[in-house]
């Protein structure tokens, strides 16, 4: 299978391109050559001589033209035609080209971990050239014929300059610290590249998270995330409202064109207000961020989890004393309430093949060793058993509200205590039905482990929770809704699964094991969330 912009033709065969265009013979009758040719217009003839197609060539991957003609874009099968033209490629030495612009924290770090742990697993040779301040190179050479077989263009800016290189049609794919936004999409839409925010259109590479950070000289150990959105709108400017000295508070924040900037408004404080701004520092890096806040006593940031440095990072707690670090596994649950997918966009069109394979790479098992090796959070499932859950059963002993919550806790206990826990869970939108970022991602890959086999034969729990607002039997009911709901998602993405070989099953528990305080947004969106627990 292959896609191609929405309203384009497709002519994915030799003969069925020769039908379709036969078919549309009244209206091809007309098609010519420009009266004044450029120099990448191409024309694509079948072999029969019966139809022929002019236009200027958009791209070639190896097995199919793109090209831009008088009836919009087609994709049209190389096994079928002829190309004449100056701009025709070479179809015995064709060598893939994928642009990629975005995120300069995905650029520089991540994306050239993963070309080159490619290249090493398909036998290829890398080699890195910088082509400019912010721009690489990486060509890929085959071995047997010290050809190059591909070239990776990486322009590492931000994730604004990504969506607009792509809107331009100078980047194939783009790398972004955050969703595409509204309006982005819309004019992807208008371009014909597709609906990018449908989960298709998108990859999460890797995992990083927002941490709150401070010096190791300040006494101060955690933070409310009310008391942070007040300190980023500037009604709260001094220490001493968190415990700590009577100073006034440093903020140190990223350029506010980067993607994590940008996650920060979208999570926490949509703008700093001007009467704030003397108190708040720009870094154009999130190294250098993490180092002036380790140096700043009276310094607070917020940095990736990735390049904390030697800075401290906070506990995120609540009023109802729940509190929460952020690691590897709190990441990867999406139980640490502000997580960071590192995003890949692709427009709806065909990459070639061996930008195909380099997408389904950075999914695979290799791939994720080379992520936690760069020091950024997998997505490799993991399981935990519920004796290593200590904190969330204390928790929700201590909020346990009379009898019948205490009934219902004493029934999660016998039902999840000979499973685990997988580290994928499923949370939604705020105020939505629909799952967030990661959690869709985590639908993909949980179907293709099932597609795999690697769940044969096992029971699979989709165990849904919800926050504590209502009342305690509606909400075990909007539980259960909500598992059956990501179990239909999973069952639907798992096209090639035997359903024979699968135990799945649903079972809802309501409020009984909360994961953060409901008195805010995030901490109901934390709780409500559905689980995965495997025997």
């Amino acid at each position: 299978m292959f896609h191609a912009p929405e309203g384009s033709v497709i002519l994915p065969t030799r003969v069925l391109a020769c039908r379709i265009l036969a078919a549309a013979s009244l209206w091809l009758t007309a098609l010519s050559l420009p009266a004044v040719a450029q120099s990448d217009d191409v024309t694509l003839r079948s072999y029969d001589g019966g139809v022929s197609l002019s236009g200027t060539l958009l791209g070639f991957d190896g097995e199919f033209y793109r090209i831009d003609s008088e009836y919009g874009e087609l994709t049209v099968d190389a096994s079928g035609v002829s190309c004449a033209g100056v701009a025709c490629p070479s179809l015995t030495d064709f060598v893939a080209e994928l642009r990629i612009s975005g995120s300069a924290t995905i650029g520089r770090v991540l994306l050239p971990a993963l070309i080159e742990g490619f290249a090493l697993r398909e036998g290829y040779v890398s080699s890195r050239e910088e082509t400019g301040p912010d721009a690489t190179l990486y060509t890929l050479t085959s071995t047997e014929t010290e050809r190059a077989v591909a070239r990776f263009y990486i322009s590492s800016t931000t994730s604004d300059s990504g969506f607009a290189d792509l809107l331009a049609d100078e980047a194939d794919l783009v790398m972004s610290l955050r969703e595409i936004r509204a309006e982005e999409a819309e004019a992807a839409r208008d371009a014909g590249l597709g609906d990018l925010t449908e989960a298709k259109w998108s990859r999460v590479l890797a995992l990083d998270a927002m941490v709150p950070v401070v010096s190791s000289q300040n006494p101060v150990e955690t933070i409310s995330l009310r008391t942070l959105t007040d300190i980023l709108a500037g009604r709260t400017r001094n220490w001493q409202a968190l415990g700590g000295p009577d100073a006034p508070v440093v903020l140190h924040l990223p350029t506010e064109s980067s993607g994590l900037a940008q996650s920060i408004g979208d999570r926490l404080a949509r703008a700093l207000p001007e009467a704030a701004e003397g108190q708040v520092l720009r870094h154009d890096s999130q190294e250098a961020l993490a180092a002036s806040v380790a140096v700043d006593p009276f310094g607070l940031g917020i940095a990736s989890f990735s390049e904390i440095g030697l800075s401290k990072p906070l506990s995120v707690d609540g009023p109802c004393g729940f509190s929460l670090s952020a690691e590897r596994g709190t990441i990867k649950t999406e139980d640490w309430p502000l997580t960071a997918p590192m995003f890949l966009y692709l427009p709806a069109r065909r990459l070639p093949k061996l930008g195909r394979d380099f997408l389904a790479y950075t999914a695979s098992e290799p791939a994720q060793n080379v992520i936690r090796r760069v020091g950024f959070t997998d997505q490799a499932v993991e399981d935990v058993p519920i004796a290593h859950q200590g904190s969330r059963l204390a928790n929700a002993i201590a909020v346990a509200d009379g009898e019948e919550g205490l009934a219902e806790l004493k029934r999660l206990r016998t039902e999840l205590a000979p499973l685990n826990r997988l580290t994928l869970s499923f949370r939604f939108e705020p105020g939505s039905t629909q799952l967030d970022a990661q959690s869709r991602a985590n639908v993909a890959r949980l179907a293709a482990d099932i597609e795999a086999g690697l769940y044969d034969s096992r029971t699979i729990l989709f165990a849904g929770f919800s926050d504590g607002a209502g009342p305690a039997s509606a909400n075990l009911v909007i539980a259960r809704n909500r598992a059956e709901a990501v179990r239909d998602a999973v069952i639907s993405a798992a096209e090639a699964a035997d359903p024979e070989r699968l135990d799945i099953r649903t079972d809802g528990f309501g409020e009984a094991m909360p994961m953060a305080c409901d008195d805010t947004v995030w901490g109901r969106k934390a709780n409500r969330r559905v689980e995965v627990w495997l025997d």
